[in-house]
């Protein structure tokens, strides 16, 4: 018995109602705490304590982050992080692509096994390079400076890994009519792939922010100063920052102030990846290429 078509058209509809509702609950999901931490921050530090899932627009204040401002050095850490975004983000972003040339469109002795000892580094955990790198800071004079908290993984291995699945795609035709007409090796990369690679190449760049930006276990252990830390760092000490700075602060207080660096914290990365969200999307598609 053959359904007619409206019928059939019912009932391909409906698994697509379906995951759209379930995609909006998991969206709201994950955006209620969000949304929660930005409002709440606004309201009087004792209501927050008080009453935590009401909102009334008449009480909202300003206050939390005022006395954040005062009590933390939230601006330092954001100048520190801004440092190392800059300097280690460039770095990355050439260093990676450059490497990921050479693995994918250029054949050596050792290519493979170079490329596996790439692919074996990614499996190792963050906390087995800790007290190694920490040693070499401290031989070199480099503890509490700039200069540790950006080369150490400056040229990340999945940064490579991923340029080499993106540039394996550009056809080797196109270098080879570079060649022909007398480009350079590095004018090849330059003027012909790094062009082409633009979307995976944006696609590493928010992942690079965002990885660099949220970095705390190294931070915390090589630039203990408060001189150098980074935002994630001062973000971790906020509340001691706050009773030391105010005697008889309570926990209301706290956790208003800390709701308020939170979402200053937050901001940038949400700018981030709103006004990039086109390009890291497309960058994703880009690098699931299969090299």
């Amino acid at each position: 018995m053959t359904l007619p078509t409206h019928a059939v058209g019912r009932r391909r509809a409906r698994p697509a109602i379906g995951s759209q509702l379930f995609l909006v609950l998991l969206t709201v999901a994950f955006l209620a705490p969000v949304v929660w931490a930005l409002l709440s921050a606004f309201k009087p530090a004792n209501d927050i304590i008080r009453s935590p899932l009401l909102f009334d627009p008449s009480t909202f204040t300003l206050d939390n982050y005022a006395a954040m401002f005062e009590d933390v050095p939230i601006a330092s850490g954001f100048v520190n992080t801004g440092v190392v975004l800059v300097f280690k983000g460039a770095i990355t972003l050439f260093f990676a692509p450059l490497a990921a040339f050479a693995f994918a469109k250029y054949s050596f002795i050792g290519k493979n096994l170079i490329f596996g000892a790439v692919l074996i580094s990614l499996m190792l955990p963050t906390i087995v390079l800790i007290i190694p790198l920490l040693l070499e800071m401290k031989e070199l004079g480099w503890v509490n400076t700039y200069q540790a908290l950006i080369l150490p993984g400056a040229i990340d291995a999945f940064a490579i890994f991923w340029m080499r699945q993106v540039i394996s795609a550009v056809p080797d035709e196109l270098l080879d009519a570079a060649r022909v007409d007398g480009c350079s090796e590095f004018g090849i990369f330059w003027r012909i792939v790094l062009p082409v690679i633009r979307p995976g190449l944006a696609g590493l760049a928010v992942l690079t922010v965002m990885n660099i930006y949220n970095d705390f276990v190294w931070p915390v252990v090589i630039a203990s100063s408060e001189r150098m830390a980074t935002l994630q760092v001062v973000l971790s000490t906020l509340s001691q920052n706050i009773t030391g700075n105010r005697i008889g602060a309570d926990y209301a207080t706290v956790t208003g102030e800390l709701l308020a660096a939170s979402s200053v914290a937050l901001i940038p990365l949400l700018v981030l990846f709103i006004a990039l969200q086109r390009h890291f999307i497309n960058g994703i598609l880009a690098g699931s290429v299969k090299g």
